[in-house]
């Protein structure tokens, strides 16, 4: 069998003279490695995926005697991933990673470093998508952190210890880095025990990382529609009862377009189990919407209704009543237009308080005793009956809107 040919370096590092295979001083205390992270990008956050994707320069710091060299200028000596394969490094890994991976344009973006003392500074450039779990209850207005893990993957913390080199300093960011719907807030580190029954302790490095979300996206893609369709189902109490046409369509077409803001939220976001801030504000808006059309079917039937006591009183009334001849009822002075009923306070005739228009059936009954004409006559009374169906959008005009308004008041105060 051929032998591959052994580079000065090598040489220089003594490498077929060890066993790689073992940590460094084997057998004794363990080995401390240092970490720090530099973050170059934070790519994408994925409230589907609950997971985040990060880039980032991984560096581990430690001592290895094996490798040391003499040297005259204390200088160090530098490689590439070549001879990463026949020394031994840490074997670092991501804790709830989904995905990741060692950059390799134009070569593999790894870098090792030695000193003539032993000393080793291994670098990488990795990509990793590791899970985040999101509490989504305010959103759009929440807050999230999400946490990166390292660990070592074989060796317990009796054989390794991992620690954050430069404590909270070990954590460095570049201060582009930007998001299109989150502001980062914060970035910190920690360090903790992990254990595992069939194995043991292990030390894991946590990188911990603060994300405020942005509203104004949300304001302007789904609350101003969703207010705005409100406000519109609301012009319904303007137009008159009898315009079917017009109000029935405009009733019909918010509860429709406000269906499809809310299927287009959902469609975007995980099938979670409970109600998000969003989901709130936009149903409390769909059943504001959807009461404006039952507004609209009790005021057209109560008015249906109407319509018929009054068929039902004009059959029963005699034609000699006025009704059944509108000659005779604007020649007779007892009928007129406006309610013929006194003011208790200023002793004069008018029409009510309100303003609003109201439609009055003016019915005039005949009392007494059906035999005698002289006493039909000195008997007439006229009775007057007002039926106001309009009562229902007058009301319909305040008590809608200011429902709304300490709705959003209220719902604001919380979440904002």
């Amino acid at each position: 069998m051929t032998k591959s040919p052994v580079t000065k370096s090598e040489q220089l590092l003594r490498i077929d003279d060890h066993d790689f295979t073992m940590r460094p001083a084997f057998g004794g205390p363990p080995i401390p490695v240092g970490v720090d992270v530099q973050v170059e990008s934070l790519d994408t956050i994925s409230e589907v995926d609950m997971d985040f994707t990060m880039t980032l320069y991984l560096r581990h710091y430690w001592k290895d005697e094996r490798l040391s060299f003499p040297s005259t200028n204390n200088q160090s000596l530098t490689f590439d991933s070549r001879l990463v394969k026949k020394i031994w490094v840490p074997d670092m890994f991501f804790v709830h990673s989904k995905r990741s991976f060692i950059h390799d344009t134009t070569t593999d973006n790894v870098m090792l470093r030695v000193y003539p003392d032993g000393n080793v500074l291994y670098s990488l450039r990795v990509t990793v998508t590791a899970m985040c779990n999101m509490d989504l209850s305010r959103f759009p207005l929440d807050t999230q952190t999400c946490s990166l893990e390292i660990e070592s993957y074989a060796y317990t913390d009796d054989d390794l210890m991992l620690y954050w080199k430069k404590g909270n300093e070990s954590l460095n960011t570049d201060d582009r880095i930007s998001l299109s719907q989150f502001r980062i807030q914060k970035f910190h580190t920690t360090t903790k025990l992990a254990f595992y029954s069939s194995t043991g302790w292990y030390n894991r490095l946590y990188i911990h990382f603060t994300l405020r979300r942005h509203i104004f996206f949300f304001l302007l893609q789904t609350y101003f529609p969703a207010t705005l369709m409100v406000m519109l189902s609301w012009v319904s109490f303007w137009i008159d009862r009898r315009a079917v046409p017009a109000r029935v369509p405009l009733g019909i077409t918010t509860v429709l377009t406000m269906s499809t803001i809310i299927t287009g939220v959902n469609a975007s976001m995980p099938r979670v189990s409970y109600i998000k801030a969003v989901d709130i504000y936009l149903w409390v808006s769909f059943v504001f919407v959807f009461l404006s059309v039952i507004e609209y079917a009790a005021v057209n039937y109560l008015s249906t209704v109407q319509e018929r006591r009054e068929r039902k009183l004009r059959d029963r009334l005699p034609c000699t009543c006025g009704i059944a001849n509108p000659d005779d009822m604007m020649m007779n002075p007892s009928y007129s237009d406006v309610d013929p009923t006194m003011d208790p306070t200023t002793g004069t005739y008018g029409t009510p308080e309100n303003g609003g228009r109201q439609e009055t059936i003016l019915a005039q009954f005949t009392l007494g005793d059906n035999q005698t004409t002289s006493q039909l006559k000195s008997s007439r009374t006229y009775i007057n009956i007002w039926i106001d169906t309009h009562a229902i959008d007058k009301y319909s005009r305040v008590i809608f809107p200011g429902a709304y308004t300490l709705f959003n008041i209220i719902y604001w105060s919380i979440y904002s």
